[in-house]
C-alpha cells in the first residue's frame, strides 16, 4: 500500500503527467481556431503544436536537475534521453510526416473514386512546436517541485 501512496504522491510523476495533459489539451484548441471546429482525436494523436514529447522530457530533465542537482548523473542521463526524443520527434518523424503525405497523394491518384482511408499525414513537429511544449514542461515542473 505504502508504494501505491508513493507513486501517487510523487510531484515529479504529477508534474510530467500535468505537462502531457496541458499540452494535448493545447493541441485541441490550436486545432479548433486552425479548423474552426472541435477534434477530439487531437488529444491522442502525436505532433502539432505544442509538442507533448518536448513538454514531458523537459518536465522530467527539471525536476530531476532540481531534487538530484544538474551534476548528478540522473541528470545527465536524462538530459542525453531528451535529447534523443526531441530529436526523434522533430527529425525523424518529420520524415515519415513527409513519406505519409507522398503516400496519400498516391493512392488517391491510383484510387480515384474510391473509398479509403489516408495515412495520418500529422506526426511530426516544428522547431517551435518542440519550443513551446519545452517552456511548458520547465515552468510546469518549477510549479510542481518548487
Amino acid at each position: 500500500m505504502s508504494f501505491f501512496i508513493s507513486f501517487l504522491t510523487n510531484k515529479l510523476l504529477w508534474a510530467v503527467g500535468s505537462a502531457w495533459f496541458l499540452t494535448q489539451g493545447l493541441k485541441l484548441v490550436v486545432t479548433f481556431f486552425q479548423d474552426r471546429k472541435w477534434n477530439w482525436h487531437r488529444f491522442i494523436e502525436p505532433g502539432g503544436m505544442p509538442s507533448s514529447h518536448a513538454a514531458m522530457v523537459i518536465a522530467l530533465l527539471t525536476g530531476i536537475g532540481i531534487k538530484e542537482g544538474i551534476s548528478s548523473n540522473l541528470f545527465t542521463i536524462t538530459l542525453v534521453f531528451s535529447l534523443a526524443i526531441i530529436y526523434e520527434a522533430v527529425g525523424v518523424r518529420k520524415k515519415v510526416e513527409q513519406q505519409a503525405k507522398l503516400l496519400n497523394k498516391l493512392t488517391n491518384e491510383v484510387y480515384t473514386g474510391k473509398v479509403k482511408k489516408n495515412l495520418q499525414e500529422t506526426l511530426g513537429h516544428k522547431p517551435l512546436d518542440v519550443v513551446v511544449g519545452s517552456l511548458i514542461g520547465f515552468f510546469i515542473s518549477l510549479l510542481w517541485l518548487r
